[in-house]
């Protein structure tokens, strides 16, 4: 159905199997950065027009490979699109971020959302396909869903927010209707998810970005519980070829552990978090992914270079990690440097790895 797949770099490094060098890609690599992604945007009328056309979606997916050496490319999407589909109305005010035209509050409000499903969805799963085709095989697609905790902090608070102080109400007054909010929204993801992986997704990852305000116990009861629940019911295997699947929960570094055992593959890092001490720690679990500070591509071409030999000194010799930004590539970004960052891993890389494709993670213990 699809062209076979020439650059297979990023998966076998999810997977922990013998990579020629380092493989990177940056989350948000397709965004207001690129002159080009703004001509895009400005020709469909507004952001939501560019995520439900499949072919503005593949158009603006494809920017970025077309600038830039990467080893993966990720589905032109949003986070927000189960909320949208559960009828809340997603919008985006300018300069607020998104908003939707019903939030959820009480009891009642819960009971009335229903569960998604691929097909509710449809045009994700078009915009999936198209752009696997638009690939061509160059590199594996990803998919991605925001985790049940980061989309009820949405659906509560009605878009961003300093304090979470209605979701966190909720948390400790109702926890029974937050814990019904986010069993419906974990069956929405796993269908969605799923659905993605039928339609042409290689690898998933699942963007906790809010797990990160919460106490310990309360991520595990909120949060990690749920994503565990997901990457239990997820197609791991498809048409002979394995799905891996990156949780990345921003500011989630001290639950490292927990994280690994829910199963998944890799772990996303951000900057915050120490990457040889995250090896040490579960490294020999799960891949990882990350972790330069995105704000290192303000700089010039000599600290870039300089910072991404930090990161790759930081996690060693040996297969296991995706070289990534710690979050999302900065809007104000100067197109230029990306190409910095993703030439200089690719260049650096090779010597923590071996020529013979393996001989180093053995040594390792990998």
């Amino acid at each position: 159905m699809f062209p076979e797949l020439k650059n297979d770099r990023f998966l076998r490094a999810l997977q922990k199997q013998p990579v020629d060098t380092t493989p990177v890609w940056m989350m948000r690599q397709a965004g207001r950065y690129l002159p080009e992604y703004r001509a895009s945007r400005a020709t469909a009328g507004d952001f939501l027009s560019l995520c439900k056309n499949d072919q503005f979606a593949c158009e603006v997916t494809l920017q970025p490979l077309k600038r830039y050496d990467l080893d993966a490319a990720i589905l032109f999407s949003d986070i927000l699109t189960i909320p949208d589909a559960m009828g809340l109305g997603l919008y985006f005010e300018a300069g607020e971020g998104p908003k939707f035209k019903h939030q959820i509050r009480t009891k009642a409000d819960v009971d009335a959302l229903p569960i998604t499903t691929d097909t509710d969805l449809d045009y994700v799963m078009k915009a999936v396909t198209t752009i696997r085709h638009g690939l061509n095989g160059s590199v594996p697609l990803i998919g991605f869903s925001g985790s049940p905790w980061t989309l009820a902090t949405y659906m509560i608070e009605n878009g961003s927010s300093k304090d979470f102080r209605h979701i966190k109400a909720m948390m400790y007054s109702e926890p029974e209707t937050l814990h019904a909010l986010l069993d419906k929204l974990a069956k929405s993801v796993i269908s969605y998810l799923n659905g993605q992986i039928l339609a042409g997704a290689q690898a998933l990852q699942i963007f906790d970005t809010w797990g990160g305000i919460l106490s310990g116990p309360m991520y595990q009861q909120f949060s990690l519980l749920y994503m565990k629940q997901i990457l239990d019911s997820l197609i791991r295997d498809h048409q002979g070829k394995k799905i891996p699947v990156i949780l990345f929960t921003k500011n989630g570094g001290q639950w490292l552990e927990n994280m690994a055992a829910t199963g998944a593959d890799a772990l996303g890092l951000d900057w915050t978090t120490d990457i040889a001490e995250a090896r040490a720690r579960v490294g020999k679990n799960v891949a990882l992914q990350g972790n330069i500070d995105p704000c290192v591509l303000y700089a010039g071409k000599e600290v870039i270079e300089r910072e991404v030999e930090n990161v790759l000194a930081g996690f060693g010799h040996g297969t296991g990690h995706v070289f990534n930004l710690g979050h999302g590539i900065h809007q104000f970004v100067n197109p230029d440097h990306p190409k910095y960052l993703i030439d200089a891993v690719h260049a650096q890389g090779q010597k923590y790895h071996s020529k013979n494709y393996g001989d180093l993670d053995a040594l390792n213990g990998l």
